[in-house]
This record gives C-alpha cells, sequence and structure tokens, in this order.
C-alpha cells in the first residue's frame, strides 16, 4: 500500500532539470518494498528536519498527515525527535571517535536521549529514522550502533539499505531546493 503525496509531488517539480535523477529517486525510493508507508515518509521527514530543509519538511508533514490521518501525530512526532536527537549525537559521538583517546571515551555524555528509548512510533521505526540522520552527517559510530539496533531488533539489511537510500535522496533534493 502506498500513501499519495502531493505536496511532494508538488516539490519534485521545483526541481530543476538537472535533477531530474533526483525527481525520479525521491518518487521511487518512498515506494519501497521493504518499509511500511509510514516508516518511508517518517525516514524523510526526518531526514528533511535534519538537513534543515523547510520546503521539503513542510512538504512530507502534509502528506504524512493526509496519508495517515490519526496515526499521523507520532511518525511526525518521532521525525522531529530524531532529528533534534541526531543533531546533537552526531556532533558529540563522532568527535569522540574522531578524536579516539580514551579519556574521552571514559567520559559519561551526560546528554538526555531518553526518548530513543520512548518513541511515539516504535523502537525500531525510531531507529530507522536516526539511522538516516547518522548516515546524512556521516557519523560512523552512529551509523554502526543504529544498524546494530535494528538487525537486533529484526529489521532487515534490506530495510535499513533503504532507510539510507531515502535519506540520499532527500539530502539531493535538498541541494536542488537550496537555490
Amino acid at each position: 500500500m502506498s500513501i499519495p503525496t502531493p505536496a511532494l509531488d508538488a516539490c519534485r517539480d521545483h526541481l530543476a532539470d538537472e535533477f531530474k535523477d533526483t525527481r525520479l529517486n525521491l518518487a521511487s525510493v518512498l515506494a519501497g518494498e521493504n518499509l511500511q508507508p509510514a516508516q518511508a515518509l517518517g525516514v524523510g521527514l526526518a531526514s528533511a528536519r535534519f538537513l534543515k530543509t523547510k520546503p521539503l519538511a513542510d512538504a512530507f508533514e502534509s502528506d504524512i498527515r493526509a496519508g495517515l490521518g490519526d496515526a499521523a501525530g507520532p511518525v511526525i512526532s518521532d521525525a522531529i525527535a530524531a532529528a533534534g536527537l541526531m543533531a546533537m549525537n552526531t556532533v558529540y559521538y563522532r568527535f569522540r571517535h574522531m578524536l579516539g583517546k580514551e579519556s574521552y571515551e571514559a567520559r559519561p555524555p551526560r546528554l538526555r536521549m531518553s526518548r530513543m528509548a520512548q518513541p511515539a512510533t516504535s523502537k525500531a521505526d525510531f531507529e530507522l529514522m536516526s539511522l538516516a540522520c547518522a548516515a546524512l552527517a556521516g557519523c560512523e559510530l552512529c551509523i554502526k550502533n543504529h544498524e546494530a539496533s535494528l538487525v537486533h531488533l529484526g529489521a532487515s539489511e534490506d530495510a535499513c539499505h533503504d532507510a539510507v537510500r531515502i535519506a540520499a535522496v532527500v539530502s539531493a533534493a535538498a541541494c536542488g531546493l537550496a537555490g
């Protein structure tokens, strides 16, 4: 089952001819077979929010509200929370990982992240959103941890792959809408 995406379609129509591949990819990655429509759209929204691309974020949110009805609230809430937490975590954990000093590894992060443990949707859905944001940030440690968590929760590698493909295409669309 797919969800109509008229707001995203309108965003795609604003992409220049140089972004033809992106226009086509944006439609196809959201219709994948490894994620439920709500998961795909939630990953897209988290990615757009993480990239601070308001036109895309607004389009995803509009289509989620129209397509999911009463179920839209938790998806939107988790996407926003995942983008925000991953904006923090990818900076912090990439710093620790890149520096590679045991003295920093021994320090507790003392950063609140309770939403990850208690999402509005499901742990797997929140992890998919988080994985997409980690990939956008290029945080190796975060990517490995979220992928491992997803596999532990029973998600397939194909589902993880699809989430990152969505993030990649949203990144390209954000580039195309930037100016």
